[in-house]
């Protein structure tokens, strides 16, 4: 069982910057997959970024790369996603995962993750 729990959303101007974290119960969090995914009302959730179990391979989709930056801490069970060069469009509620993965590219799929936080909202004003 992984329980996580997102942090650091809030409203923000677009160019701005922000951090969000994610930190995870249990022994075992760099035996895990993490992901960030992104939702905003009537669509489907997103693929943001994921990083493998180590830290060595990071994915990210091509609406985010080169402005986000997902990295993990293994021994504070945290998993963070560096936002820079925030944009209106960015604007949804950003959601952590967790899973154990074979592959890392399976993390780019929201319906490979069993463990989900409840979500922190990112608001950027125009």
């Amino acid at each position: 069982q992984v329980q996580l729990v997102e942090s650091g959303g809030g409203l923000v101007q677009a160019g701005d910057s922000l951090r969000l974290s994610c930190t995870a119960s249990g022994r075992t969090f760099s035996m895990y997959t993490m992901g960030w995914f992104r939702q905003v009302p009537g669509k489907e959730r997103e693929f943001v970024a994921c990083i493998t179990r180590g830290g060595s391979s990071t994915y990210y989709a091509d609406s985010v790369k080169s402005r986000f930056t997902i990295s993990r801490d293994n021994a504070k069970n945290t998993v963070y996603l560096q936002m820079n060069s925030l944009k209106p469009e960015d604007t949804a509620v950003y959601y952590c995962a967790a899973e154990r993965l074979r592959s890392a590219t399976d993390g780019t799929s929201q319906y490979n993750y069993g463990y989900w936080g409840q979500g922190t909202q990112v608001t950027v004003s125009s």
